[in-house]
Protein backbone atom coordinates (compact mmCIF):
# COMPACT_ATOMS: atom_id res chain seq x y z
CA UNK A 1 0.00 0.00 0.00
CA UNK A 2 1.47 3.32 -1.04
CA UNK A 3 0.46 6.87 -0.28
CA UNK A 4 -1.58 8.59 -2.99
CA UNK A 5 -1.40 12.36 -3.35
CA UNK A 6 -4.35 13.89 -5.16
CA UNK A 7 -3.40 17.27 -6.66
CA UNK A 8 -6.43 19.54 -7.07
CA UNK A 9 -5.80 22.82 -8.97
CA UNK A 10 -8.30 25.43 -7.75
CA UNK A 11 -9.07 28.93 -8.95
CA UNK A 12 -11.92 30.78 -7.24
CA UNK A 13 -13.55 27.49 -6.27
CA UNK A 14 -14.87 28.38 -2.80
CA UNK A 15 -18.20 26.72 -3.60
CA UNK A 16 -16.51 23.41 -4.50
CA UNK A 17 -13.66 22.97 -1.99
CA UNK A 18 -15.59 21.35 0.87
CA UNK A 19 -17.54 19.07 -1.46
CA UNK A 20 -14.37 18.02 -3.31
CA UNK A 21 -12.57 17.19 -0.06
CA UNK A 22 -15.55 15.27 1.28
CA UNK A 23 -16.31 13.28 -1.87
CA UNK A 24 -12.71 12.45 -2.87
CA UNK A 25 -11.71 11.68 0.72
CA UNK A 26 -14.78 9.49 1.21
CA UNK A 27 -14.08 7.47 -1.94
CA UNK A 28 -10.45 6.84 -0.98
CA UNK A 29 -11.29 5.99 2.64
CA UNK A 30 -13.91 3.47 1.56
CA UNK A 31 -11.29 1.86 -0.69
CA UNK A 32 -8.77 1.75 2.21
CA UNK A 33 -6.27 3.89 0.29
CA UNK A 34 -3.82 6.03 2.24
CA UNK A 35 -4.02 9.53 0.75
CA UNK A 36 -3.44 13.26 0.99
CA UNK A 37 -5.45 15.93 -0.81
CA UNK A 38 -3.26 18.75 -2.09
CA UNK A 39 -5.31 21.80 -3.07
CA UNK A 40 -3.37 24.35 -5.13
CA UNK A 41 -5.06 27.75 -5.02
CA UNK A 42 -3.95 29.51 -8.19
CA UNK A 43 -4.02 33.06 -6.82
CA UNK A 44 -7.73 32.78 -5.96
CA UNK A 45 -9.43 36.05 -5.02
CA UNK A 46 -12.27 34.45 -3.06
CA UNK A 47 -12.21 32.27 0.09
CA UNK A 48 -10.75 29.21 -1.65
CA UNK A 49 -7.54 29.01 0.37
CA UNK A 50 -9.20 30.11 3.61
CA UNK A 51 -11.54 27.14 3.32
CA UNK A 52 -8.60 24.82 2.55
CA UNK A 53 -6.80 26.07 5.69
CA UNK A 54 -9.90 25.52 7.78
CA UNK A 55 -10.34 21.99 6.46
CA UNK A 56 -6.65 21.19 6.99
CA UNK A 57 -6.98 22.00 10.69
CA UNK A 58 -9.82 19.50 11.01
CA UNK A 59 -8.53 16.80 8.67
CA UNK A 60 -4.79 15.98 8.40
CA UNK A 61 -5.39 14.48 4.97
CA UNK A 62 -6.23 17.94 3.56
CA UNK A 63 -3.32 20.22 2.66
CA UNK A 64 -2.82 23.18 0.37
CA UNK A 65 -0.72 25.99 -1.01
CA UNK A 66 -1.61 29.46 -2.25
CA UNK A 67 0.05 31.28 -5.16
CA UNK A 68 0.93 34.96 -4.85
CA UNK A 69 -1.09 35.57 -8.04
CA UNK A 70 -2.73 33.65 -10.86
CA UNK A 71 -0.03 31.68 -12.73
CA UNK A 72 -2.32 29.33 -14.65
CA UNK A 73 -3.42 25.71 -14.37
CA UNK A 74 -0.18 24.26 -15.77
CA UNK A 75 1.82 25.97 -13.01
CA UNK A 76 -0.71 24.85 -10.40
CA UNK A 77 -0.35 21.23 -11.50
CA UNK A 78 3.45 21.33 -11.38
CA UNK A 79 3.41 23.04 -7.98
CA UNK A 80 1.19 20.24 -6.70
CA UNK A 81 3.55 17.63 -8.12
CA UNK A 82 6.50 19.32 -6.44
CA UNK A 83 5.01 19.37 -2.92
CA UNK A 84 3.32 15.97 -3.23
CA UNK A 85 4.68 13.30 -0.89
CA UNK A 86 2.83 10.34 -2.36
CA UNK A 87 4.28 7.20 -3.91
CA UNK A 88 1.83 7.94 -6.72
CA UNK A 89 0.22 11.25 -7.66
CA UNK A 90 -3.14 11.87 -9.29
CA UNK A 91 -4.46 15.12 -10.77
CA UNK A 92 -8.18 15.88 -10.71
CA UNK A 93 -10.35 18.96 -11.26
CA UNK A 94 -11.85 20.67 -8.22
CA UNK A 95 -15.33 20.84 -9.79
CA UNK A 96 -15.47 17.00 -9.78
CA UNK A 97 -16.27 16.79 -13.47
CA UNK A 98 -13.62 14.09 -13.28
CA UNK A 99 -15.36 11.28 -11.29
CA UNK A 100 -13.47 10.58 -8.02
CA UNK A 101 -14.50 6.89 -8.08
CA UNK A 102 -12.17 6.44 -11.08
CA UNK A 103 -9.23 7.23 -8.79
CA UNK A 104 -9.68 3.85 -7.14
CA UNK A 105 -9.50 2.08 -10.51
CA UNK A 106 -6.37 4.08 -11.38
CA UNK A 107 -4.78 3.18 -8.04
CA UNK A 108 -5.41 -0.55 -8.54
CA UNK A 109 -3.79 -0.38 -11.97
CA UNK A 110 -0.81 1.40 -10.39
CA UNK A 111 -0.56 -1.45 -7.85
CA UNK A 112 -0.48 -3.82 -10.83
CA UNK A 113 2.67 -2.11 -12.09
CA UNK A 114 1.45 0.59 -14.46
CA UNK A 115 3.31 3.89 -14.09
CA UNK A 116 1.03 6.28 -16.03
CA UNK A 117 -2.73 5.79 -15.97
CA UNK A 118 -4.48 8.19 -18.34
CA UNK A 119 -8.08 9.27 -17.91
CA UNK A 120 -9.77 9.10 -21.33
CA UNK A 121 -13.11 10.83 -21.89
CA UNK A 122 -15.78 8.52 -23.23
CA UNK A 123 -18.15 11.50 -23.32
CA UNK A 124 -17.62 15.24 -22.84
CA UNK A 125 -20.84 16.00 -20.96
CA UNK A 126 -23.08 18.91 -21.89
CA UNK A 127 -21.30 21.47 -24.08
CA UNK A 128 -22.51 23.97 -26.63
CA UNK A 129 -22.17 23.04 -30.31
CA UNK A 130 -19.74 25.93 -30.80
CA UNK A 131 -17.56 24.78 -27.88
CA UNK A 132 -17.53 21.16 -29.10
CA UNK A 133 -16.55 22.33 -32.59
CA UNK A 134 -13.70 24.51 -31.28
CA UNK A 135 -12.41 21.77 -28.95
CA UNK A 136 -12.61 19.22 -31.77
CA UNK A 137 -10.62 21.43 -34.14
CA UNK A 138 -8.06 22.30 -31.45
CA UNK A 139 -7.37 18.71 -30.41
CA UNK A 140 -7.43 17.54 -34.02
CA UNK A 141 -4.67 20.00 -34.88
CA UNK A 142 -2.77 19.19 -31.67
CA UNK A 143 -2.96 15.47 -32.40
CA UNK A 144 -1.42 15.93 -35.85
CA UNK A 145 1.23 18.37 -34.63
CA UNK A 146 2.26 16.22 -31.66
CA UNK A 147 1.75 12.87 -33.41
CA UNK A 148 -0.39 11.56 -30.55
CA UNK A 149 -4.15 11.23 -30.08
CA UNK A 150 -5.21 14.20 -27.94
CA UNK A 151 -8.94 14.12 -28.74
CA UNK A 152 -10.14 12.34 -25.61
CA UNK A 153 -7.29 13.05 -23.19
CA UNK A 154 -7.49 15.18 -20.07
CA UNK A 155 -5.40 16.32 -17.10
CA UNK A 156 -7.10 13.56 -15.11
CA UNK A 157 -4.41 10.94 -14.58
CA UNK A 158 -2.32 9.07 -12.04
CA UNK A 159 1.47 8.76 -12.16
CA UNK A 160 4.10 6.79 -10.31
CA UNK A 161 6.66 8.71 -8.27
CA UNK A 162 9.40 8.07 -10.86
CA UNK A 163 7.22 9.72 -13.55
CA UNK A 164 6.58 12.71 -11.30
CA UNK A 165 10.31 13.06 -10.62
CA UNK A 166 11.00 12.89 -14.37
CA UNK A 167 8.51 15.70 -15.02
CA UNK A 168 9.95 17.82 -12.22
CA UNK A 169 13.46 17.40 -13.64
CA UNK A 170 12.42 19.33 -16.77
CA UNK A 171 13.81 22.86 -16.65
CA UNK A 172 11.38 24.45 -19.13
CA UNK A 173 8.95 27.04 -17.74
CA UNK A 174 6.25 26.74 -20.43
CA UNK A 175 4.84 23.27 -19.98
CA UNK A 176 1.95 21.23 -21.37
CA UNK A 177 1.25 18.64 -18.68
CA UNK A 178 -1.27 16.66 -20.73
CA UNK A 179 1.23 16.02 -23.52
CA UNK A 180 4.34 15.69 -21.35
CA UNK A 181 2.89 12.69 -19.53
CA UNK A 182 2.79 10.97 -22.97
CA UNK A 183 6.27 12.20 -23.82
CA UNK A 184 7.90 10.71 -20.71
CA UNK A 185 7.06 7.20 -21.85
CA UNK A 186 6.98 4.63 -19.01
CA UNK A 187 4.51 1.76 -18.78
CA UNK A 188 1.08 3.26 -19.36
CA UNK A 189 -2.57 2.32 -19.68
CA UNK A 190 -5.87 4.16 -19.63
CA UNK A 191 -9.30 4.18 -18.03
CA UNK A 192 -12.39 5.74 -19.55
CA UNK A 193 -14.80 8.05 -17.76
CA UNK A 194 -17.85 10.17 -18.44
CA UNK A 195 -17.48 13.88 -17.75
CA UNK A 196 -19.79 14.84 -14.88
CA UNK A 197 -21.87 18.00 -14.67
CA UNK A 198 -20.51 20.85 -12.56
CA UNK A 199 -22.67 21.13 -9.41
CA UNK A 200 -21.53 24.57 -8.23
CA UNK A 201 -19.70 27.56 -9.68
CA UNK A 202 -18.92 28.30 -13.31
CA UNK A 203 -16.14 27.29 -15.66
CA UNK A 204 -13.20 29.71 -15.57
CA UNK A 205 -12.41 29.10 -19.25
CA UNK A 206 -13.49 31.74 -21.74
CA UNK A 207 -13.25 31.37 -25.54
CA UNK A 208 -10.20 33.66 -25.71
CA UNK A 209 -8.69 31.82 -22.78
CA UNK A 210 -9.00 28.54 -24.68
CA UNK A 211 -7.46 30.12 -27.79
CA UNK A 212 -4.47 31.41 -25.80
CA UNK A 213 -4.17 28.02 -24.08
CA UNK A 214 -4.13 26.29 -27.46
CA UNK A 215 -1.47 28.59 -28.93
CA UNK A 216 0.68 28.47 -25.81
CA UNK A 217 0.63 24.68 -25.54
CA UNK A 218 1.26 24.17 -29.24
CA UNK A 219 4.37 26.37 -29.28
CA UNK A 220 5.64 25.06 -25.95
CA UNK A 221 5.61 21.44 -27.11
CA UNK A 222 6.33 21.37 -30.86
CA UNK A 223 8.24 23.30 -33.52
CA UNK A 224 5.93 22.21 -36.34
CA UNK A 225 4.50 25.75 -36.80
CA UNK A 226 8.02 26.94 -37.61
CA UNK A 227 8.30 24.22 -40.23
CA UNK A 228 4.98 25.44 -41.67
CA UNK A 229 6.66 28.82 -42.28
CA UNK A 230 9.24 27.03 -44.45
CA UNK A 231 6.48 25.25 -46.36
CA UNK A 232 4.66 28.55 -46.95
CA UNK A 233 7.90 30.08 -48.27
CA UNK A 234 8.46 27.13 -50.59
CA UNK A 235 4.89 27.34 -51.95
CA UNK A 236 5.23 31.10 -52.48
CA UNK A 237 8.48 30.49 -54.39
CA UNK A 238 6.73 28.02 -56.70
CA UNK A 239 3.86 30.49 -57.14
CA UNK A 240 6.34 33.26 -58.00
CA UNK A 241 8.13 31.09 -60.57
CA UNK A 242 4.82 30.22 -62.27
CA UNK A 243 3.73 33.87 -62.39
CA UNK A 244 7.20 34.89 -63.62
CA UNK A 245 7.12 32.39 -66.48
CA UNK A 246 3.62 33.52 -67.42
CA UNK A 247 4.75 37.15 -67.47
CA UNK A 248 7.79 36.39 -69.67
CA UNK A 249 5.70 34.35 -72.11
CA UNK A 250 3.18 37.18 -72.41
CA UNK A 251 6.01 39.70 -72.89
CA UNK A 252 7.66 37.79 -75.74
CA UNK A 253 4.29 37.17 -77.37
CA UNK A 254 3.60 40.90 -77.31
CA UNK A 255 0.49 40.47 -75.16
CA UNK A 256 -0.23 43.32 -72.73
CA UNK A 257 -0.12 42.23 -69.11
CA UNK A 258 -3.02 43.25 -66.87
CA UNK A 259 -0.60 44.54 -64.31
CA UNK A 260 -2.56 46.43 -61.67
CA UNK A 261 -4.85 43.59 -60.52
CA UNK A 262 -2.02 41.07 -60.64
CA UNK A 263 0.32 43.27 -58.57
CA UNK A 264 -2.36 43.99 -55.96
CA UNK A 265 -3.20 40.30 -55.58
CA UNK A 266 0.48 39.36 -55.32
CA UNK A 267 1.10 42.03 -52.69
CA UNK A 268 -1.91 40.89 -50.63
CA UNK A 269 -0.99 37.18 -50.79
CA UNK A 270 2.73 37.65 -50.15
CA UNK A 271 2.13 40.30 -47.49
CA UNK A 272 -0.34 38.04 -45.67
CA UNK A 273 2.06 35.09 -45.74
CA UNK A 274 4.91 37.26 -44.46
CA UNK A 275 2.84 38.64 -41.58
CA UNK A 276 1.65 35.17 -40.55
CA UNK A 277 5.21 33.86 -40.71
CA UNK A 278 6.54 36.75 -38.65
CA UNK A 279 3.78 36.19 -36.12
CA UNK A 280 4.72 32.52 -35.70
CA UNK A 281 8.43 33.31 -35.44
CA UNK A 282 7.68 36.16 -33.03
CA UNK A 283 5.71 33.84 -30.76
CA UNK A 284 8.64 31.42 -30.57
CA UNK A 285 11.01 34.31 -29.85
CA UNK A 286 8.71 35.36 -27.00
CA UNK A 287 8.87 31.80 -25.65
CA UNK A 288 12.69 31.89 -25.78
CA UNK A 289 12.66 35.30 -24.06
CA UNK A 290 10.48 33.94 -21.25
CA UNK A 291 12.71 30.90 -20.79
CA UNK A 292 16.06 32.72 -20.72
CA UNK A 293 14.86 35.14 -18.05
CA UNK A 294 14.85 32.19 -15.67
CA UNK A 295 11.83 33.27 -13.67
CA UNK A 296 10.10 30.54 -11.62
CA UNK A 297 6.91 28.89 -12.88
CA UNK A 298 5.08 30.12 -9.79
CA UNK A 299 5.51 31.80 -6.40
CA UNK A 300 3.97 30.20 -3.32
CA UNK A 301 2.80 32.80 -0.81
CA UNK A 302 1.25 30.56 1.83
CA UNK A 303 1.09 26.92 2.86
CA UNK A 304 -0.95 24.84 5.25
CA UNK A 305 0.72 22.82 7.97
CA UNK A 306 2.66 19.81 6.81
CA UNK A 307 3.46 21.13 3.34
Amino acid sequence: MGLMTVVIPSYNEESNIERAAEVIGGVLKDASIDYELMFVSDGSKDKTFAIVKELSEKDPHVKGIQFSRNFGKESAIFAGLEVAKGDCVAVIDCDLQHPPATLVEMYRLWEDGYEVIEGIKSSRGKESIFHKMFVGIFYGIMSKLMKMDMNATSDFKLMDRKVVDALLSLTEKNTFFRALSFWTGFRSTSVSFDVQERVAGESKWSFMGLVKYAISNTTSFTTVPLQIVTVIGFLMMIFSVVVGIQTLVNFFMGVAVEGFTTVILLLLVIGGCIMISLGIIGHYLARIYEEVKGRPRYIISERTKGV
